[in-house]
């Protein structure tokens, strides 16, 4: 595969934070982001009222944190996780207003940072693992967020997935989905968007990382919300 290096997707997103900074628009080509959003950071306030450690990977500018953190009053601690270190620094700068507890930028690529293991109460993981590669890839991260997480801890997933079937990719990824990037701006943007995936991206089925989630020991795994490709759901130690 001919994807890119963690250092050419860092060098994207370097310059990119004030997009991904947005409460009101979110990620413009991810599919309900705005709505998943506000859907996760509420089944979460709303399962952990004493919330005390929250690890964010591929936090971005931290607009999960930031909406999170409205919605509580525990001031919990919070560890941030990401390739670029403007988006870190710019997460740093919001989540720390919003909390007493401690702020923690690590900055690189979860899979090789020194995360304590056994000391969070929820982990986010939003539109990040679809840079995994292969399936060793896939299952040694999967394995990494569970030994991170309490007892009764969960980790929190919104991201872009494939189908299963090739007839149904083609049918819900390239003409639905591009249908929805013509109409956001036009077929020139749909063509980029597509390009960038590719380049970048390795998404993986939802029912496969469903599966995945099982397999590495979580349980009370659920569905939240599928819109085309894009899909979020959450999973319980």
């Amino acid at each position: 595969m001919n994807k890119a290096t963690l250092q050419e997707i860092e060098t994207r997103f370097d310059k990119d934070v004030e997009r991904f900074a947005n409460l009101e628009t979110g990620q413009a080509t991810t599919l309900d982001a705005v709505w998943n959003m506000e859907l996760i950071t509420d089944a979460i306030s709303s399962l952990y009222p004493d919330l005390e450690r929250v690890l964010d990977i591929g936090c971005g500018a931290g607009n999960y944190d930031v909406k999170l953190l409205q919605k509580v009053s525990s001031n919990p601690d919070v560890t941030l996780v990401d390739l670029s270190l403007p988006m870190l620094e710019r997460a740093k700068e919001r989540v720390g207003a919003l909390t007493s507890g401690r702020v923690h930028q690590v900055k690189g690529d979860f899979r090789q940072a020194d995360l304590s293991e056994g000391k969070y109460d929820v982990i986010i993981a939003t539109a990040v693992l679809h840079h995994l590669r292969d399936d060793q890839d896939w299952e040694t991260a999967f394995r990494k967020l569970f030994r991170l997480l309490k007892s009764g801890g969960s980790v929190w997933i919104f991201d872009l997935i494939e189908q299963n079937s090739a007839p149904l990719q083609e049918l819900i990824y390239r003409e639905k989905y591009g249908a929805y990037l013509t109409n956001l701006q036009n077929e020139a943007y749909r063509d980029h968007v597509f390009a960038y995936i590719e380049h970048e991206d390795t998404p993986r089925p939802l029912v496969y990382q469903l599966e995945l989630l099982a397999k590495v020991g979580f349980k009370d795994i659920d569905v939240l919300h599928k819109n085309l490709c894009f899909a979020s759901f959450v999973a319980f130690k």
